[in-house]
């Protein structure tokens, strides 16, 4: 059990790390330092840190399925869904380093087909069927092909990380994934849905009773 807790607690110290500062420039020292552990202590435990950045992906992965799937689970329509998807999106965004996703591709690879395991698989049939139950609801427009929408957004995902069309140092990441997640809603909705969309906004920027006290 010792040993499991000593695991989890790398995994969860090296993904801290990660998400602030990125990949490249945390080193295994870093990481150790961090922990207060020594560098034999995750030597035990990962063969390396390419091993350790899978295994932090992978663990990343399950948390973000157990995450869309509450969201799923609490929404009211395929409207509230995406609402809710799209703030969850802004959070994690805003809370990370521009260069992470750049890292983990360019860098790691086992990582990388972890994330594009989980994008094509999960991601895309999520999207799916989020878009055929808004057509069912009324609030997405009934001449949508689910395939090529699903695709798309797919693709605007790995768009926006691509500092070749938009450079961290120009451009904010947390606007520009804002950006498109509207675009790529906008584009689904009918007229019902766009106003629903838009009451789901309007309450949103309201002030709540937490932020206040």
């Amino acid at each position: 059990m010792e040993e499991l807790d000593t695991k989890e607690k790398i995994l969860k110290g090296a993904e801290a790390l990660f998400t602030k500062f990125g990949i490249r420039s945390i080193s295994m020292d870093d990481i150790a330092h961090h922990l207060s552990v020594s560098k034999k202590t995750l030597y035990q435990h990962f063969a390396d840190k390419d091993e350790l950045v899978t295994m932090v992906m992978q663990a990343h992965m399950e948390y973000q399925k157990k995450v869309y799937e509450t969201i799923t689970e609490q929404s009211e329509n395929a409207i509230d869904e995406l609402h809710k998807i799209g703030d969850c999106v802004r959070k994690h965004v805003a809370e990370s380093n521009p260069s992470l996703l750049f890292d983990i591709q360019k860098f790691h690879s086992k990582a990388w087909n972890v994330w594009v395991d989980f994008k094509n698989k999960y991601i895309r049939c999520s999207v799916a069927r989020n878009i055929e139950q808004g057509i069912k609801e009324g609030y997405f427009r009934s001449d949508i092909n689910v395939e090529i929408f699903a695709l798309f957004r797919l693709a605007t995902i790995e768009i926006v990380h691509d500092e070749k069309i938009f450079p961290k140092d120009k451009f904010n990441m947390t606007e520009v994934h804002s950006q498109t997640f509207e675009h790529f809603v906008y584009g689904l909705c009918t007229e019902k849905g766009k106003k629903l969309y838009q009451k789901y906004k309007e309450h949103n920027q309201q002030p709540h009773l937490n932020s206040v006290l």
